[in-house]
């Protein structure tokens, strides 16, 4: 990407940091705090909850709004959240000031997610979408990655309060990268398009779209599917890696670094790799599919660690792939509102896989259920391959007549 474009992804990047550190460090704080499992929980739900449920609303917004605004009031409005949550706390004390910073930076991030799928295809239309996206993923992996190491250092220096505070700086950072971006590039967007003032009539519009728009649904099948596989690696690793197959936490965590340099590696490749969009929804499919085969039936930690570093090194090509399908789908004056509702019904199967995990883990083993599931995902792929092909040989008789 050229030297012009940088300041993009380095916003992207300390936007993502600053997150995933309140999302390490909020329900850790709480629990510090309260002494009560029960109220970390209840933070981390907060925290996670609200970024699903508002995709929808925010996808209407980012077609009535600017997308670039609505990205600099999501990392301004953030940092604000953060300072006045923290000096509130100062003043007055109570856990409640925290939860409040968890929601209010819950909406807003989602808020920047999906500003930014808005705006990425008419900022980079001259650009390969797949390479772009790749970036886009590469910058969040970083973020995700280094947010919850870079809140352990903190901490280890500074008290909690200070480290929250910190996160002011580094969403007011991520917003001037943008504006610098901004200055240099100078970008032209399209001027929304006037909608009525009511929420009914564009979630009818995107549930339109997802329902009449041929390849909408397969793509929401799809990543539910593969959502199934990461949701259920997600709720049982720990438990598979120390208790299923006796390792330490150690092994643990250099198992956790393993898949987040894979993931790197593979959307270096991605961003460069000449291959169809339609091959690396095979290879990603295939690849994930596979490694909750391997984690599922994995009689020792080694073939355990392969399965759970294809699942997570495979899951963001994935993501490259279904999001560049829908960009070339969602017809551009809808994109905002029908991704967030896009997103929001992918990620449902998220909390299904561990709801699952509740219920039949106890009673089959957690191995059987990630290969229950795995199977299932293996089944639906072919199965929605099977029907875009019927429908692309129907079109072309169609065309030929």
């Amino acid at each position: 990407m050229e030297l012009k474009h940088q300041a993009f992804f380095y916003s992207l990047f300390l936007s993502r940091l600053a997150d995933q550190i309140l999302l390490f460090l909020v329900p850790l704080v709480i629990f510090q705090l309260t002494g009560s499992v029960a109220w970390s929980g209840a933070a981390f739900l907060l925290e996670t909850l609200p970024r699903y449920l508002s995709f929808p609303i925010c996808g209407v917004l980012c077609d009535r709004k600017s997308p670039l605004a609505l990205l600099h009031i999501s990392q301004q409005f953030r940092a604000v959240a953060c300072f006045a949550g923290m000096t509130a706390y100062a003043g007055f004390g109570g856990v409640g000031w925290l939860i409040g910073i968890s929601v209010a930076c819950g909406v807003l991030t989602t808020q920047g997610l999906m500003a930014r799928e808005v705006l990425l295809p008419q900022v980079f239309h001259r650009h390969r979408f797949e390479k772009v996206a790749s970036y886009t993923q590469i910058a969040d992996q970083l973020g995700m990655v280094l947010g919850p190491l870079v809140a352990a250092g903190l901490l280890k220096l500074w008290s909690w309060e200070y480290v929250v505070v910190s996160t002011t700086a580094l969403f007011m950072a991520a917003d001037g990268a943008m504006i610098i971006w901004q200055r240099f590039v100078r970008p032209a967007l399209a001027e929304p398009t006037p909608a009525p003032s009511g929420w009914a009539l564009p979630m009818k519009t995107a549930l339109r779209h997802v329902i009449g728009r041929p390849g909408l649904v397969e793509t929401v099948l799809l990543a539910a599917a593969v959502n199934l596989i990461i949701g259920v690696t997600l709720a049982t690793s720990a438990a598979m890696v120390t208790g299923v197959h006796g390792e330490t936490d150690s092994y643990y965590a250099v198992l956790q670094a393993a898949g987040a340099i894979a993931t790197v590696a593979i959307l270096f490749a991605t961003a460069h790799a000449p291959a169809s969009l339609q091959v690396l929804g095979v290879i990603s499919y295939a690849m994930i599919f596979a490694g909750g085969a391997v984690s599922g039936l994995a009689s020792d930690a080694h073939v355990y660690a392969l399965g759970f570093v294809l699942i997570v090194g495979f899951d963001k090509m994935f993501s490259v792939f279904i999001r560049s399908l829908r960009m070339k789908i969602i017809p551009r004056e809808d994109l905002g509102k029908t991704t967030g509702l896009i997103i929001m019904l992918n990620n449902l199967s998220q909390p299904l896989a561990g709801l699952l995990v509740s219920l039949f883990a106890g009673l089959y083993g957690a191995g059987t259920v990630i290969v229950a599931l795995s199977l299932f995902m293996g089944l639906l792929g072919p199965l929605v391959a099977a029907i875009w092909l019927r429908r692309t040989a129907r079109t072309v008789k169609l065309d030929q007549r």
